[in-house]
Parts: structure tokens; sequence; C-alpha cells
């Protein structure tokens, strides 16, 4: 497949819009996500599944083929066009999305599911090494972190938009509507956004490909980079497992109707993601230009402090004081993303980005979205019997201590990334 190289130097403008676009794209990714959180009352009420059937569809369902094709996309991205992949992801997980609407039963909605987590296995990796490409070394963390902010964004629009559609109409209409958006926006993507030459701000980029073996090889070296996988991965069983079961959490324990949880849970999303998030990228820029390790150090100080937070808010029993004690820990939670995102850039050579980027996804989702929503749902079942309606707000307590193991992850890390990034 031909590349429609971009000119060696792009001006500032279209860099911006280049950007939007993907934090977009990035946006319709999480929303298809996460929308199924705010709609899992209504279903539930509806197909009547237990917590356990409902944290297979948020997580493991999902999960599969999202983290096994992830790489094999990501070869495939390192030597052709990466927006065609893009945007082929785009349709593909809407379609499915759309899809989701049509269920009857958990084995319709299981695939329908799957199909989304297919689509989206080429939504991600790509990305970041496309964002590689339009920013210098010097602007990547925030560049990172702009398009990161799709996830508390996209999260907090599918919570808003589904809980809205979800009251005035129904869930299945919810799942239609987002769904025909994506694909919608699909081929408006393909028509603005440039492939741009690989590696043209790396001083060691090369013009010859690495075969995945010697990707792998290089990376297996590296114990940095393994580090901040697992790190991360385990930041994020707690990371999805919140954004799954906080809407039904809100409604049980809190006893909330939807459109009051998409309001209420989608402002801490938008508030708390959005600083967090920028605020990780922008200190990884300006507190690691001499110092690599930091880009370790900021997301094990983060992790050190999310833990207490969630603490308070889970066992808060008033509303409005646990929306304030919410916000800092749901900030902290997303301050990895910029720098670990960027650090992970920065130990493969630009023409391996791809392929690098997709085996810490493949790490970060197996486990962090794999387990978190079902370790979570089978927890509550579990303690229904002595909880009743709190069984949520326990097993969600009982999860936080993940962030500890996540925080320890990066205080390692940060010992050896100096050594292992690459100029």
């Amino acid at each position: 497949m031909m590349q429609d190289h971009a000119p060696a130097a792009q001006p500032s403008l279209y860099r911006v819009l280049v950007l939007a676009l993907l934090f977009v794209v990035y946006a319709f990714n999480f929303i298809d996500r996460q929308i199924l959180g705010i709609l899992v009352p209504a279903i539930k009420a509806d197909l009547h599944f237990s917590d356990t059937q409902l944290g297979w569809l948020g997580g493991p369902a999902f999960a599969i083929f999202y983290t096994a094709l992830g790489v094999p996309i990501a070869w495939l991205a390192d030597r052709s066009n990466r927006v065609w992949i893009m945007t082929i992801a785009l349709a593909v997980w809407s379609l499915f999305t759309a899809a989701c609407g049509y269920a009857t039963n958990f084995v319709q909605l299981f695939g329908a599911r799957l199909g989304v987590g297919i689509g989206e296995a080429g939504g991600v990796a790509p990305a970041y090494s496309i964002i590689s490409d339009y920013f210098p070394p010097r602007e990547r963390a925030r560049a990172l972190a702009v398009y990161s902010l799709g996830i508390p964004i996209g999260s907090a629009a599918g919570i808003i938009v589904g809980g809205v559609l979800a009251s005035q109409l129904d869930w299945r209409f919810a799942f239609l509507a987002v769904g025909a958006v994506g694909l919608l926006a699909a081929p408006l993507f393909r028509a603005l956004v440039r492939e741009p030459p690989r590696g043209r701000y790396d001083q060691a980029a090369a013009a010859d490909r690495v075969s995945f073996g010697a990707t792998a090889r290089a990376l297996f070296a590296k114990p940095s980079y393994w580090l901040l996988s697992f790190g991360a991965a385990s930041s994020s069983i707690m990371g999805y497992g919140i954004f799954f079961w906080m809407p039904s959490f809100l409604v049980r324990s809190f006893h909330f109707d939807v459109p009051h949880v998409s309001v209420y849970y989608g402002a801490i999303l938008l508030i708390g993601g959005v600083t967090g998030v920028w605020l990780g990228g922008a200190l990884a820029d300006r507190l690691g230009k001499t110092k690599r390790s930091r880009y370790a150090l900021i997301p094990a100080a983060a992790f050190g402090l999310t833990l207490p937070c969630y603490v308070a808010g889970l066992l808060s029993r008033d509303p409005a004081i646990a929306f304030v004690l919410f916000l800092p820990p749901t900030a902290l939670g997303l301050m990895w993303l910029g720098p670990v995102i960027a650090a992970v850039q920065h130990l493969a050579p630009a023409q391996a980005r791809t392929t690098a980027s997709a085996l810490f996804l493949f790490i970060n989702n197996l486990i962090g979205l794999g387990l978190g929503s079902l370790v979570i749902g089978m927890l509550s079942d579990a303690l229904t019997a002595r909880f009743a309606e709190d069984a949520l707000r326990w097993s969600i307590l009982a999860g936080t201590g993940f962030y500890i193991i996540a925080g320890l992850f990066m205080l390692l890390a940060a010992r050896t990334l100096q050594r292992d990034w690459l100029l």
C-alpha cells in the first residue's frame, strides 16, 4: 500500500489540525468503549444479567480480540499507511457498536462487543506513531497528553450522551446513535489527515524496516519497557473497572437515576480527567528534559496519592462530598498517560514505534481492560449476600490496592529508564 507522504516540514496549524482529528477519533474510541457502563442499569433490568455477566461484557468481551489483534495490526502499520488503518478501524468499531443495539441476549451482546474490540485494535498504536512523526521530542509528551484527553472526554461524552439517550428513548438507540456518528466520521478523517514520513524528527531514524523479532528482542533487553507496561496495566485494572462500574455504584449506593448519574459522573471525568492527563504531559516535558527517570517518577507519585483519595470518596455517604473527593483521584489516576506513552516512544527506533506501542497496549489492555470490570463484578456478586446494594462499594474499595502495585512498578522503571532511552 502506497503512502501519501506529507511535506518534510509541516505547518504548525496543520499539525494542530491532525492532533485535533486524532483526538476526536480517540474520543469516539472511548465513547464506544465506555458507553456500556452508563447503560448497565437499563441492560440489567431489561435482559436480567448478573454483575459477573456484565463484567464479562465490559472487559473480556472487548479485550479478547482488542489485545490479540493489536500487535499484528501494528506490525502492518509499521509497513503501510497508518491513516488508512485507523480509518478502517473507526468504521469497523462504529459498525459493531451500532450492532450492540440489536442484541437480545448475552451471547449476541458478547459477540457485538467482540466486534468493537476487533475494530479498536487498529485505533491507538498507529496514532501514537503518527503523533511522534508530527511533533519533535521536546513536544511529544504534551502532544500525546492532548491526544490522551480523548480518554476522559470520550468517556464523559459516552456517559452523558448514553445516559440522556437511554432515559429519553432506550439503551438500544444509544448504541445505534453513537455507532452511526462514528461511521460518518471515518471518511472525513481519511480525507483530512496525511501520512507523515517516519522518524523525521529523530536522529537515529533509519529507512530500513525493523522486523517484529528484532523489535521484540530489543524491547526484551530493556527492563524499563516492561516495568512501565506492567505498572500501567496494574493501574488500568482500577481505571477501567471504575469507569465501568461507577455509574452503577451511584445508582445503587446513592440511589441516583440515570440522567443524574450521567451529569454527576460525566462532570467528574471531564474536570478531573482532563486536568490529570494534561498535567502529566506538561510535567513530563518540563521535568524530564534533564532526567528521564521523571517520566516514571511522576506516575509513581500520582498512583501513591490516588489510593487514599479513592478510599475517602468511596466511604463517603454524602453525594456532594463524594463529588469533591472523586475529583483528585480521577486526575491522579490518569496522569501516567502522557509521561509513560512518551517514554515508550523513546524505547524503540522510529520505524518500530507502532509495534512497540502495540506490545505495550497488549499488556496494558489484556490485564487492565480484561480484568478490571470482571474482577469488580465477580466481587460484587460474591459480596451481595452480606452488603446488598453496597456490595459494589466494597468490591471497588478492595480493588484500589492495585494502585500500590502500579506505583511500585513505576519506581522500579525509574531506575533503568535513563539507560534504556534512545536519543
